[in-house]
C-alpha cells in the first residue's frame, strides 16, 4: 500500500473540475488518484509561497555532517570498497 504525503486527495474525474479541488483543499498539496493508485500530485502556489526557503550555513552543514557521522559510517565503509 502507498503512503500518501499529503490528506488531501482528488480523483482524476474530480479534475474536470480543478477549482473546486483546489477550493476544498485550502491550499495544501493534493494526490491525485486514478484507479485508487497515486498518479500525481497537485501543489497550489500558495502552499509553495507559505514556505520559506533559505540557503544553508558553512557552520550549519559541518555541524549536521558531525552529527549525522555515527549514523552514515556503515555506509561510507561498505562504499570505500565499490
Amino acid at each position: 500500500m502507498t503512503r500518501l504525503a499529503t490528506p488531501q486527495i482528488a480523483t482524476m474525474t474530480e479534475l474536470r473540475e480543478p477549482q473546486k479541488v483546489l477550493d476544498r483543499a485550502g491550499g495544501k498539496p493534493i494526490a491525485i488518484l486514478k484507479n485508487s493508485a497515486v498518479v500525481a500530485y497537485l501543489v497550489p502556489a500558495e502552499a509553495v509561497l507559505q514556505s520559506e526557503h533559505r540557503h544553508v550555513t558553512k557552520e550549519e552543514l559541518a555541524d549536521y555532517l558531525a552529527r549525522s557521522r555515527e549514523r552514515v559510517q556503515p555506509v561510507l565503509d561498505y562504499l570505500k570498497d565499490k
